[in-house]
């Protein structure tokens, strides 16, 4: 089932009505402006990993997979019935969260013909508490009804493999032009997912992964291995 959310961002997205929900040759796309075809996917990109592949012999795609950056919580007691309370969830969405969904396409980008862009949105979350049955592990004891846009801050636009610093904290990766400090957070010339982790502020398994997927891409190369495991540079 469609979310709001996804809804909205095809309205964003599109110029005039008649652009959304076209179908394009055995596909239907989201949104079609002039010669580019748009899928927007807040879902896991592991859904459209084949599709994007076989529209990128034939046409120019742009990939729209939002970061929720906050998200307000909306309680309900029923499905459809009339707001409770509302809050925001501590929790900060972070761009470099993305990393785990740019696994699903690393045989896929960076594409000549393909770009992703990475809106940065608020949230509201519609939710209504399960009530009467006993919580099974790894229930949240409620149900998510909708998700609904709130607020679009900017969008990150990512074509080739330099560009996936760009969702990393600080923007950037080496760079003559910002100076040395993004260098010594990472290590100097060279470093390892544990600088990268202690440069973002994540677990080293997450670093471990984004890694894997900057490298797959070629904004990094490895160089050496040494104890405390492989060292990179930028490429």
């Amino acid at each position: 089932m469609e979310t709001s959310l996804h809804h909205q961002l095809k309205s964003h997205y599109a110029a005039s009505p008649d652009q959304i929900e076209v179908a394009v040759g055995a596909y239907r796309i989201d949104v079609v402006r002039g010669e580019e075809l748009i899928e927007i996917q807040c879902a896991s990109l592991s859904a459209i990993r084949r599709k994007t592949l076989d529209l990128l012999q034939r046409h120019d795609v742009r990939i729209v997979k939002p970061s929720i950056h906050r998200t307000r919580i909306c309680r309900r007691d029923v499905t459809g019935g009339p707001t409770l309370s509302r809050r925001l969830s501590p929790r900060r969405g972070q761009p470099h969260e993305l990393f785990e969904e740019l696994i699903y396409l690393r045989d896929v980008f960076p594409h000549p013909r393909l770009t992703l862009e990475i809106p940065i949105v608020d949230v509201d979350q519609h939710r209504w508490v399960r009530k009467g049955k006993t919580r099974r592990r790894r229930d949240p004891g409620y149900v998510v009804e909708d998700t609904e846009l709130s607020q679009v801050h900017e969008s990150i636009e990512l074509r080739d493999a330099a560009d996936l610093w760009r969702l990393l904290p600080g923007g950037a990766g080496p760079d003559p032009d910002r100076g040395p400090e993004r260098d010594r957070q990472l290590g100097g010339d060279e470093f390892n997912t544990q600088d990268l982790a202690a440069s973002i502020g994540c677990p080293r398994w997450i670093a471990q992964r984004i890694a894997y997927v900057m490298r797959h891409a070629g904004a990094i190369e490895s160089t050496s291995r040494d104890k405390l495991g492989v060292r990179y540079r930028a490429a």
